[in-house]
């Protein structure tokens, strides 16, 4: 019997909201907060099935630097390239980063949708407060899961209320990123939390015997006609 199987996902959309602000290069994380906030983004990537992932960043202004993609090589070259240099508008733009996230999410036919924004500050740039972005993000379907990296003795201070609200309101849920094995556990738990449903379907190919087992049969029953005639027929029946 040979046994085969097929792996079917109900895939889930996520943007991940990256800040590359000027306070992310506080070095509370190692080597800073930016630097540590991808690396704990490759391993998020690395540990997905078949999920479609887009990459935003934001300072003062966002834009979005990778759409949605299964293309996880592509992806992590993306993240490798993200700097503080990217974006010269200073500031953070929480609202429009998230506002990003949503056109990128807005029409996408997944039961699935997700926004994960990683700032360390408040929103202090931007035209769209981030409350309401929250609001569209769910009229959307879209959660929202919100991280503020920092520690708490370093001298760039953390503002968590804008995100935790923002949270709050988007359905997800609010992490505080203190050190280095802090932020790994979180993207962990939020990688359990929306992890891809997989559905398995089992082939297996039977070899029917009962055609051997037949002419077998109807051997053995044409030699007890055959015997049955002969002098092995009279000594049996004797």
């Amino acid at each position: 019997m040979r046994e085969s199987k097929e792996q079917f996902s109900e895939g889930i959309d996520i943007m991940l909201a990256m800040d590359i602000s000027e306070s992310m290069l506080a070095t509370d994380l190692s080597p800073n907060r930016l630097e540590a906030a991808k690396n704990v983004g490759h391993e998020f990537i690395k540990g997905r099935f078949q999920d479609r992932i887009g990459l935003v960043v934001f300072a003062g202004e966002a834009f979005s630097m990778c759409p949605l993609t299964t293309d996880y090589e592509v992806l992590n070259e993306y993240l490798n390239e993200i700097n503080s240099n990217l974006i010269k508008t200073t500031g953070t733009a929480i609202g429009s980063a998230l506002a990003t996230c949503i056109n990128r999410l807005r029409e996408i036919p997944s039961k699935s949708k997700v926004a994960i924004i990683l700032s360390d500050g408040d929103n202090t740039a931007g035209s769209l407060d981030p409350l309401t972005a929250t609001d569209l993000a769910k009229s959307f379907g879209i959660k929202v899961y919100t991280i503020a990296v920092g520690g708490n003795d370093s001298e760039v201070k953390v503002d968590e209320n804008t995100l935790r609200e923002i949270a709050r309101e988007g359905n997800g849920q609010f992490f505080r990123a203190t050190d280095n094995q802090t932020l790994r556990n979180i993207f962990e738990q939020i990688n359990r939390l929306e992890k891809v449903k997989i559905k398995d379907n089992v082939y297996r190919d039977v070899e029917d015997f009962y055609y051997i087992y037949l002419n077998w049969a109807v051997v053995f029953l044409l030699a007890a006609f055959f015997f049955k005639n002969t002098f092995i027929g009279n000594i049996l029946e004797d």
